[in-house]
């Protein structure tokens, strides 16, 4: 499946979303090299090979047939700091094939002992480019520790991405946050297994929309997930979607710097919401955050 999004006068990116079935905990390194290798191997409708490889939530750490408590233990057992032999493969992978990946989210350990739901990003020469803890843990369910800071990845001569996990896309303060800090798009990675994924499409519409930038939500295929993985433009419009369950893989070409275009000249040429309050308006209180919008800092942050 594939589908294009280009605009004049900037350097597009391919990106391969992977709605592939979850791998258990303990599965060979081998098995997910495979894949990748494969899908790298994969073009576009116009001959371009993926650039970004990007994986549903929880891709590497699943539990079959295990209860709850199970599950969490599992997870524990199985957990990285991200500096281990784990981690040096997914580099390596990504060195071999000259891509960025990002390998779907994993289980982070500290030395604390705190879980995180993490997504790592490994950039083309293999090095640890960013992690981004989950905010929003889907509790009571999820027992991760939240993570309490925000991310956004620069690919050279492409864009930024914004990094959020599937129940983060319910806070529409945890997308405009990335966005502000200059995300082109807002990568969400998900494994949603019950029937909100169809609220979660109106979300990743909302939130592409009133963001002004891309919103790539990766979900898991059943029986992990109810799939239906999907790719928006900065003014809502799906640019590629993969209808149903069932594992399948998407390649869509897009130009981030679109974002920055919609952005300066409005959504269809209309809405210009990052150049709403001017240097000479009064701050507006926000009582919920404790905070202000503040005139002087209301728009992404510059490039």
């Amino acid at each position: 499946m594939t589908g294009t999004a280009q605009t004049d006068g900037a350097s597009p990116i391919t990106i391969a979303m992977a709605q592939y079935s979850q791998l258990p905990i303990g599965k060979p390194f081998g098995s997910f090299a495979n894949t990748v290798r494969s899908i790298a191997s994969e073009r576009d409708a116009e001959g371009r090979k993926p650039q970004l490889v990007v994986f549903p939530e929880m891709h590497l750490f699943g539990t079959p047939d295990m209860d709850g408590a199970q599950h969490r233990a599992a997870e524990r057992a199985a957990a990285t700091d991200l500096h281990d032999d784990f981690a040096r493969r997914l580099g390596g992978l990504a060195r071999e094939l000259g891509i960025w990946l990002i390998p779907g989210t994993v289980c982070e350990k500290n030395p604390s002992g705190h879980v995180f739901n993490t997504m790592p990003v490994f950039a083309p020469d293999g090095s640890l480019t960013a992690t981004y803890r989950k905010i929003c843990p889907w509790r009571p369910y999820e027992q991760y520790t939240p993570g309490t800071s925000f991310t956004t990845v620069d690919i050279p001569g492409v864009g930024r991405l914004g990094l959020t996990i599937c129940y983060d896309a319910w806070f529409p303060e945890i997308s405009r946050q990335v966005a502000w800090m200059g995300a082109d798009i807002i990568i969400n990675l998900v494994r949603t297994t019950t029937p909100d994924r169809r609220q979660e499409l109106v979300l990743a519409r909302a939130n592409a929309i009133v963001n002004q930038a891309f919103v790539l939500s990766l979900n898991a295929p059943a029986p992990e997930g109810f799939g239906e993985s999907i790719l928006v433009s900065p003014e809502g419009t799906p640019i590629v979607q993969i209808h149903g369950n069932e594992p399948d893989l998407a390649i869509a070409t897009v130009d981030l710097a679109q974002a920055r275009r919609v952005r300066d000249r409005g959504t269809l040429g209309i809405n210009r919401m990052w150049h709403q309050f001017g240097s000479g308006d009064a701050t507006i209180p926000l009582p919920l955050y404790q905070g202000r919008i503040d005139p002087n800092t209301w728009s992404p942050a510059p490039r």
